[in-house]
């Protein structure tokens, strides 16, 4: 894995904490990197295996004990204690990783770039510090204009791969026989023919400009998924332009992801003629009428590695969303995921703050990147302060047929911390519980700043529930 050059870690400070009730919070990379409040004798959350790495900060693998946050940490000594946050300047330009481990009874927080340090003693404990440094950032950088966004159907829990037009098109069916106020249906991976061959139609589908006209002509928005950073190794793009991926020093292409069945490469949005593919790309979803884009693993973009510039990762990775905001225009509404959180502030108007939901509960290997519902509310409480701070928060999908388990605690994660609201659900698959259920979630997004003084999440039923997860009180083997 190519590592980010590094000017080694500064300490910055040293707090003496309350061994038993002191925390330290952690904010991961990127959507999927767990973000937790910790116990100060803790370490918090590893990959599971060396390949989950991608899921994390890529290039700067966190030390074996203690906590590493990407551009934000927090410290709160002791119970109702202030609480000490460790905050990067302009993540813009740069995100440096911070570092905390315990030496007796000091936390050492070092860093390895610019970090700002100041101490909080208002309402909210530890989230109400977070939501008042969020505050300040967002006024810094630029405060993101938010807007509500109408209630969305996705395709992707149900059907994942395997979805066609005539899943469409019984869905759209359901919708009006069941007056579900859905507003905007997003197709999800499997329109596509391959990953970075976004115009080419699978074998599902016989016209994507006719599948996007199908939905509006129904009388709802269209929505449509996208990598739009990776390149299959099977597909079209890769074969007739191995130019446009990024490459490590020794000219071999940087992978982001194996998925898919195949490796899948970075592309290099600094190269002018796979830039302007990009951009047509984009240009001709939002012809056809999408109104409404995910984009998806765009950590890719910020992976490390040699471009067709000379531009560092965060300069790279903005320039790439910048270019997708420039070809749909700023009425159309971007949702991030699987996206570096403080270089996306400004380009997205919605962000998944949290892992992938799955039908079953339990994190798979342990590891908190990986779909389930438990490594998704431990991320989605985790950034709960990010909301209309930053973007407006989505928790990932509502999935609330009878197959899923734990859907209850799920269903209310999604009400308290989320904006968003999305179903994925066949909807002819839900029973009574799970129609009422989403029925009644499924109103548009509020854009008001979650307020930890008001719902702390210290006695939120289901964070107090999370106090014991093993994870988060795991201790160095």
């Amino acid at each position: 894995m190519p590592q980010r050059p590094s000017r080694g870690f500064d300490v910055v400070d040293t707090v003496r904490v309350d061994r038993r009730t002191g925390r330290v919070f952690e904010m991961g990379w990127q959507s999927w990197s767990p973000t937790a409040v910790y116990p100060v004798t803790g370490t918090s959350a590893r990959p599971a295996r060396p390949a989950f790495q991608i899921f994390y900060r890529p290039e700067t693998p966190a030390p074996a004990t203690g906590f590493q946050g990407e551009g934000l940490l927090a410290v709160q000594p002791a119970t109702d204690a202030p609480v000490h946050v460790y905050g990067l300047p302009d993540g813009r330009v740069e995100v440096p990783s911070i570092r905390a481990r315990l030496v007796g009874e000091d936390l050492v927080v070092s860093a390895d770039g610019a970090v700002e340090r100041t101490v909080e003693d208002g309402p909210g404990g530890m989230y109400g510090a977070l939501a008042r440094f969020a505050e300040r950032y967002a006024a810094r950088v630029g405060r993101p204009s938010l807007r509500p966004v109408p209630p969305i159907w996705a395709s992707w829990y149900q059907y994942f791969t395997e979805f066609t037009q005539q899943d469409l098109d019984r869905n759209l069916d359901a919708m009006e026989r069941l007056e579900l106020p859905v507003g905007i249906v997003r197709i999800d991976d499997a329109f596509q023919a391959g990953i970075g061959d976004w115009l080419v139609p699978s074998g599902g589908f016989d016209s994507l400009d006719g599948m996007v006209k199908g939905v509006i002509d129904r009388g709802r928005r269209a929505g449509l998924w996208c990598a739009p950073f990776l390149v299959g190794e099977h597909s079209r793009t890769r074969a007739e332009h191995p130019e446009w991926l990024v490459r490590d020093d020794a000219g071999v292409p940087v992978e982001a992801q194996f998925n898919w069945g195949q490796h899948c490469y970075v592309l290099d949005v600094t190269h002018p003629a796979a830039a302007d593919y990009l951009s047509r790309v984009f240009a001709e979803y939002r012809d056809w009428g999408t109104t409404y884009f995910m984009v998806d693993f765009l950590y890719g973009g910020a992976m490390p590695g040699r471009r067709y510039a000379d531009v560092d990762v965060v300069t790279a990775y903005r320039s790439g969303l910048e270019l997708i905001r420039q070809a749909v225009g700023e009425d159309v509404v971007v949702q991030g995921c699987g996206a570096p959180m403080f270089p996306s502030i400004g380009y997205v108007d919605t962000m998944r703050v949290g892992a992938d939901i799955a039908p079953h509960y339990a994190a798979i290997d342990e590891e908190l990147a990986n779909p389930g519902g438990e490594a998704a509310i431990v991320s989605t409480i985790g950034r709960a302060f990010t909301q209309g701070r930053f973007w407006l928060n989505d928790p990932d999908c509502l999935v609330a047929r009878p197959q899923v388990e734990r859907r209850e605690q799920w269903a209310d994660v999604v009400e308290r911390y989320g904006s968003v609201r999305i179903s994925s659900d066949g909807l002819d698959e839900l029973d009574a519980w799970g129609l009422e259920t989403t029925r009644r979630l499924l109103v548009p997004s509020r854009t008001e700043p979650f307020d930890a003084a008001t719902v702390p999440l210290e006695s939120n039923p289901v964070a107090e529930a999370l106090a014991s997860h093993r994870v988060a009180e795991r201790q160095p083997s």
